[in-house]
């Protein structure tokens, strides 16, 4: 049956056949290659009702294809029903790739077109390498002459933040990267991803929801910086984005406007500059192809702001902890508020009450996502999506998840609690301790240092594996300081990546399980990655955890757990305890004292 997404793909078509193009492919992100894109670059969603954050789509005269990850395949089939689209699964032994089945269709010089702004650097070559043959046009903002009442570029308040919060000034910062391009020996070098901008100049705005981003490029010469950033000309800026901006100029950087970019990168005359240093992982395809066009010499690498960003200094290694502290009093006073109210509301409005709690605590700026308020079937959900109108009720049995965090002037949290709401079945349990397990032996991990995430992510996973259980989505994440809640390079997951762990790293332990149609577990802290030694055998890492929550134990099968196990979460539990209940309400510390007794 036809609906609007089926529609939509049609008028892609049209649009297709018109310009000549056999192919039109539309990724799940923006110019900056974000994760989360702001509406005006939700492009996928708008032709497809796809609503996850990593899908791309795909469309031919005679096929419409979403592809995306191990996350969203539930997700995914529920919002493609009906659309005509097909979904096709990555992160799965049989995976084929965009490229690749764009080259197993055996079309002769194709013509493909692309958001020339929001498709990357190495996403284009990897497709010209899959396709040799094939012409591939980018054009941007290729939907416009469809998408009526597109979304503008968002524009919101730019604040700056002191060496009091993040531990070192902008001047500092940009000192380090001019040193690390004369290691280069380039010239300049420009920057496109959204968080490492931010953190270089440190400034924040909320262009994107739940980020506080600002939408922007940073081109960084040895005597100048330009940011390319959204001005609102039409209004006055508010006093605090004026003052930042002020700031900003007097530190020697030059604020340009955001549309300029191409202009200037083609008819910037900047002397002592020749060589010009980009990052093909975030750049877009149309700044590149300026860059050919332009006179300056392009060395292509990875940037280095992101390792330096996520190794965190003392002062943001405490903030990260008042913020843990902090936040873990709302959580503890949600979770009773939960115990007092299952069966009366829904999923909407636990999340609203925790929302409600969380915006109390002082210096608090927003969620750093959407909370994943998932009940019973839901939760089978990874990325659930919770309903305003219509969402399930929080019955008094069963697993309810919660999956929610904080963004703070000295932080950002990351917690997720499976919760028992009343009594749970035998399978439920047992799911529940499985998960747990996999969760307290990574967090007890003790490794040599150079360990990469992949080499440790197994931890989580082996009571899993040993009951012949698993999960699709990775193991941990980076955190960054009241930046994205996903941040790299460092993660813990199956897919190899080189970067070592190192002290002051800061990833998520989230391991899971799901059953569609009956219940998903997910246990999340935050761990600091820290040094616990050294000896002639090397020097050696472990983990502190940040996160400040206790774990139900009523739901847990306490025979299933080693003795080592047993005794992380009796101590995890008691330090819980004493460190929130000095802070709780009498009536909630009491109630936390009875949670959090030994098992």
């Amino acid at each position: 049956m036809d609906n609007i997404f089926s529609a939509r793909v049609e008028a892609v078509r049209s649009l297709m056949q018109s310009n000549g193009w056999d192919i039109l492919i539309l990724t799940g992100s923006d110019p900056h290659a974000s994760e989360y894109p702001a509406p005006r670059w939700q492009q996928v969603c708008w032709v497809s009702g796809f609503t996850g954050e990593a899908g791309d789509l795909v469309i031919t005269r005679d096929h419409a294809g979403l592809w995306t990850d191990t996350r969203y395949f539930i997700q995914a089939r529920h919002q493609l029903d009906g659309t005509g689209i097909q979904l096709h699964k990555m992160r799965v032994p049989e995976q084929v790739p965009i490229p690749e089945w764009i080259a197993s269709l055996g079309m002769e010089a194709p013509v493909i077109a692309i958001d020339g702004l929001c498709q990357g650097v190495e996403a284009v070559r990897a497709l010209q390498e899959a396709v040799p043959s094939a012409s591939i046009q980018a054009v941007p903002d290729i939907l416009s002459p469809l998408w009526e009442d597109r979304p503008a570029i968002p524009v919101s308040p730019i604040i700056t933040l002191g060496e009091d919060l993040v531990g070192e000034s902008r001047e500092a910062k940009l000192h380090w990267l001019r040193k690390w391009m004369i290691l280069k020996e380039v010239d300049a070098i420009l920057l496109s991803s959204l968080d490492e901008i931010a953190w270089l100049l440190n400034v924040r705005g909320s262009d994107i929801d739940y980020n506080p981003l600002v939408i922007s490029y940073l081109l960084v010469t040895m005597e100048q910086a330009y940011w390319f950033v959204r001005k609102d000309e039409s209004a006055d800026m508010d006093e605090e984005t004026m003052a930042s901006f002020g700031e900003l100029q007097s530190d020697e950087v030059t604020i340009c406007n955001y549309e300029e970019v191409d202009l200037a990168l083609s008819t910037f005359v900047m002397e002592d500059v020749d060589r010009i240093y980009i990052d093909p992982a975030t750049l877009n395809i149309r700044i590149r192809e300026t860059l050919d066009e332009s006179d300056y010499n392009v060395l292509e690498g990875p940037s280095p702001v992101p390792l330096k960003k996520a190794v965190k200094n003392t002062v943001e290694i405490d903030g990260m902890r008042e913020a843990h502290l902090e936040d873990g009093l709302a959580m503890e006073q949600f979770l009773y508020w939960l115990e007092q109210h299952a069966g009366q509301v829904n999923e909407w409005e636990a999340a609203c009450e925790l929302g409600r709690l969380r915006s109390r605590i002082p210096g608090y700026r927003g969620d750093s996502f959407e909370t994943i308020s998932a009940y019973g079937p839901s939760a089978a959900l990874p990325h659930y999506v919770t309903p305003r109108e219509g969402s399930a009720l929080l019955e008094p049995r069963g697993l309810y998840l919660v999956d929610s965090g904080g963004q703070y002037l000295f932080g950002t949290t990351d917690i997720t609690r499976t919760v028992p709401l009343g009594p749970c079945t035998a399978l439920e349990v047992e799911d529940y301790t499985l998960v747990l397990r996999g969760h307290i032996d990574l967090a007890m991990a003790v490794f040599p240092r150079g360990t990469a995430g992949c080499q440790i992510d197994a931890l989580a996973r082996e009571p899993l594996w040993r009951a012949r259980r698993n999960f699709g989505h990775g193991t941990g994440h980076g955190v960054g300081f009241f930046l994205g809640v996903h941040e790299g390079p460092q993660d813990i997951r199956q897919n190899f990546n080189r970067q070592p762990l190192e002290p002051g790293m800061i990833s998520s332990d989230e391991p899971g399980l799901y059953r569609e149609g009956m219940h998903g577990v997910r246990h999340e802290n935050l761990l600091l990655c820290r040094p616990v030694g050294d000896n002639e055998f090397g020097s050696w890492l472990g983990f502190e955890t940040l996160t400040l929550c206790h774990y139900d134990t009523s739901c847990l099968d306490v025979s299933l757990l080693t003795a080592d196990e047993r005794d992380w979460l009796n101590s995890y539990n008691e330090r819980v305890f004493r460190e929130l209940s000095p802070r709780l309400p009498a009536e909630v510390a009491a109630w936390l004292r009875d949670k959090t007794r030994p098992v």
